[in-house]
This record gives structure tokens, sequence and C-alpha cells, in this order.
């Protein structure tokens, strides 16, 4: 029985001075940092949240963040971190869907002067965190991560030599922290090895640059839109030894291509390795970075010890090395499903605990997996998971749109942008831009489209279903 954030803190045990986390010009130490956590679990114990009880936190990427979030840890309540950024329809329905019992956000009241509170035990089958998630299936949903669940993708990853984090190494900590790959790929694996973490509350590539720089971070995380970004600097802004201390570049959810792959190298001197992983794993399932070749463009590398893989085909049996199949997990670190939500957890689990990912790869005779295809809808744009029905249904709520069908196109910057077909009602003709308006009131950013266009009808197949690779542009 071991509460997620006794690993996150403990360091604070064996090496209570060294830097936790930096901010700014901020910085604390993982005894400082234990200690605020134990206020804010006092705090909360004092308004009565009980362990199991939901308690939102504004997902910023400050040091207060990552207090409050050891702090429910600790008490033993559920921490539901929350898209600062999202619009008020968009939260109202997350916290609707979570009834939290308490709502922190900075500056956390009351918090400085509470009684520190001590970890309360929980059985590594009872839930830590719940992530608002588009997954396998569906619309947004709330994920179930366990204590287990996190803590085992940690020790995944910090129990192989190719990935093992230590106390010397500064981690960057861009990453959104409402998403499960800043979470817990970053944050998690960070603190739970010693390292220190420097937390930057918004991507800006030459902010990033100059955080690497003056704070010699070791291990760079990201998604391929950072990347990018990092190679339209100017060489002034970002010379060609700006990476020069980071040992370990990792880039995960969306695939990376060989032109960024190869401009890093050649620019920078950097091998980013690519990987797989999904907010229901924990999130980390595989990476290139322990295979047994230089990465290579959409190679995702082997599955993490202590991760079972399996590609199979339409009726769920194992493919041939080589031949395309539906990536199925099956781990300690898979979800054991969505919040109050039984159809969606059958859809994504099955009987004997596999994740169907809907995603489709390929494995050659080594093990060394190879994405090809993507069977579910998902948009993926700058790394965030997109689902057309959310889109769908916020240009639906305009009385001019009769039809609404939203798809990804490649985009150099983010991966895939958004664009939305609408087919108006009859003798009207709705505007774009108003259309695109509608879509930033009830939508986050990165779920708004790129643009809209209006047609006269959507492709549909024999059976009504809209085809929408027929309106991608691949």
């Amino acid at each position: 029985m071991t509460n997620l954030a006794e690993v996150l803190l403990a360091p604070a045990q064996a090496t209570p001075n060294a830097i936790a986390l930096r901010a700014g010009t901020d910085a604390v130490t993982y005894r400082e940092l234990e200690s605020r956590a134990a206020r804010v679990a006092g705090a909360l114990q004092s308004e009565g949240v009980e362990p199991g009880a939901r308690v939102t936190i504004e997902g910023r990427n400050t040091i207060a963040f990552v207090a409050s979030y050891l702090g429910v840890l600790r008490v033993g309540a559920v921490a539901v971190p929350l898209n600062p950024h999202a619009p008020d329809p968009e939260l109202d329905r997350e916290v609707a869907t979570v009834e939290p019992a308490f709502a922190l956000g900075p500056p956390i009241d009351g918090a400085g002067d509470a009684d520190p509170s001590d970890n309360v035990s929980r059985d590594d089958s009872e839930v830590a965190v719940l992530l608002f998630t588009a997954g396998t299936a569906g619309a947004p949903k709330a994920a179930m991560l366990t204590h287990g669940n996190l803590t085992s993708n940690i020790r995944q990853v910090l129990d192989h030599p190719g990935l093992a984090l230590n106390s010397g190494d500064v981690s960057l900590g861009v990453l959104p922290l409402f998403h499960v790959f800043g979470l817990n790929a970053v944050l998690g694996i960070g603190l739970a090895a010693g390292a220190s973490t420097v937390l930057l509350e918004q991507f800006d590539a030459a902010g990033a640059v100059h955080a690497v720089r003056d704070h010699l971070v070791s291990v760079l995380a990201g998604v391929p839109a950072m990347y990018h970004a990092f190679l339209e600097l100017d060489d002034d802004t970002a010379p060609p030894e700006s990476f020069e201390s980071v040992r370990l570049a990792v880039s995960g959810a969306a695939p990376l291509d060989e032109d960024l792959l190869e401009r890093m190298r050649k620019r920078f001197g950097v091998v980013v390795h690519d990987g797989y992983g999904l907010t229901e794993a924990s999130p980390i399932v595989t990476t290139s970075a322990i295979g047994r070749r230089e990465p290579a463009a959409g190679s995702i590398g082997p599955p993490l010890p202590g991760i079972d893989v399996r590609l199979v085909d339409a009726d769920g049996g194992d493919v041939l090395p080589g031949d395309p199949g539906e990536i199925r997990v099956r781990g300690p670190n898979v979800f054991p499903g969505y919040w109050r939500d039984t159809d969606a957890t059958a859809r994504a689990l099955t009987s004997d605990g596999w994740l169907r990912t809907g995603d489709v790869a390929v494995a050659d005779d080594e093990g060394e997996l190879s994405l090809v295809d993507r069977a579910k809808d998902l948009i993926i744009v700058s790394g965030f998971n997109v689902y057309p029905a959310e889109v769908e249904e916020a240009l639906l709520e305009h009385p001019d749109v009769a039809e609404a069908a939203a798809v990804g196109e490649p985009d150099a910057r983010t991966g895939e942008a958004i664009v939305a077909f609408v087919v108006p009602e009859p003798g009207s003709r709705p505007d774009p831009e108003v259309l695109l308006a509608l879509c930033a009131r009830s939508l986050a950013r990165y779920k708004c489209p790129a643009r809209v266009e209006i047609v006269d009808a959507l492709p549909r197949s024999f059976a009504g279903k809209v085809l929408r690779r027929q309106l991608r542009r691949d």
C-alpha cells in the first residue's frame, strides 16, 4: 500500500536539500516541497476533504500546482488537473462530470497556516488522478489512473539503464501538467528520481532554449511541434551548442518526421528519440531510446520492460512480423477504466485486461515497432488529442449549420491542423469566420479549427457513415 505522493517525495528523505523545482527566479528543495505539500494536505483535511474525494487543480506549470498535486495525493484524495486555458463551457462539463469536493487554484488560500498532514495510505488499485482525454473512442472522458498505474510507469522507466534519470539530472518541464505526458512522464519521473525540474508556464521556443542553456538541462521531453519551433529560430537565438548539455531528448504524442530528426541531428547534434504512449497507459508504452538501432522516422522502439504489447488483426488474432495490426497493451500501468462510464470502459478494455488503442503498427523480428496508421478518428494537434465530435457539436450549435465534419490535415508546426466541413441549412450560408469565433468560445484553443469550409454535402458510405478519409488532404 503505497501512496504515489510517497514515491514522488522519497528524495525529501534521501536528498532533502537538493533542488526539486525551479520556476523563474524561485527554487524549492525536496524538503521544502514536502513541507508545502503537507500543509496543502492539512488545509484540505480541515475543509473536510476525505480520501477518494475529487479535488480539481488549475493545471499551470508552477511550483504551487506541484505542491497542490502532491498535497491532494498525500491526503488520499483524487487529483483532477484542469486546463486553465479551456473555455468555461468545457470546464463546466468537466467539473460536473467529476463532482469535486474542493477546488484548488492559485494562490492556495490558507495552506501556509495549515497544520501539516501525514500521508494517507492508499492501495495500488485506488484512483490517484482523473485526466480528461479523448480516449480510444467517443467524446472526452475522465481516465482513472491509480496509484499503482502511475507508480509502475515511473518505475518501468527508471529501472531501465537507457532511460534512468538520477539526482544530477535537470529536466525541462514545459509540457503542460494537466496532460499525462507532462504530469507523469516529466514531473513524476523527475521527482521520483530526485532530479531537478525547470518549470516553464508556457512554451516559447526562444525562452525554452535559454532555460536549457541557463540551467544545463540534461533531459528534454517534448512534442514534434516544439522541435519544429527550435529549428525555426535563427542562429543568434539558438546557436549550434544550445543543447550541448542534453543527454536524452525524447518526443511523443505525435509522430516525428524524418526531416525533423535529421535537422535536429545536423544543426544541434541532438538525437531525438520517439515514443508511443497514451493517457490510459500512464502514459509510456514504447520508446526508441531503448531500441537496438538509431531512431528512424516512424520508429517508436520496443515496449518498456514489464509492458506486454500485441499487434492484432480485425479478428483479434496476432499478426506476423512485418504485418500491420492494432496495438494492444497490458501491464500494471494500464488504467482500470473511465470515470463512471462502463460502456466506454468496455470498449477500451478486453475482458482479460488488454487496452485497445486503435493505433496500427508493424513490428520487426526484434520486436521494435513502427506506427503506420491510426484506426480511430482522433486528430492530434501539438500532441493533444481532439475527437472530431467535440468540434462538430460546437459547430452544430449555430442555427445555420445542418451538418458538420472535422478532420485533421498535415501541418508542419502542429503535426495536424483541424479542418471543419459544414453543410448549411437550406437557404442559408453561415460565415466561416463566425463559425470559428463560435468554436473559440466553447472549445480550448487547440481544439478549434484552423479553417471552416462550406460544402453542399458530406461524403457518406452506403450505410450513411461520413467518409472522413475523403475529406482529408494527406
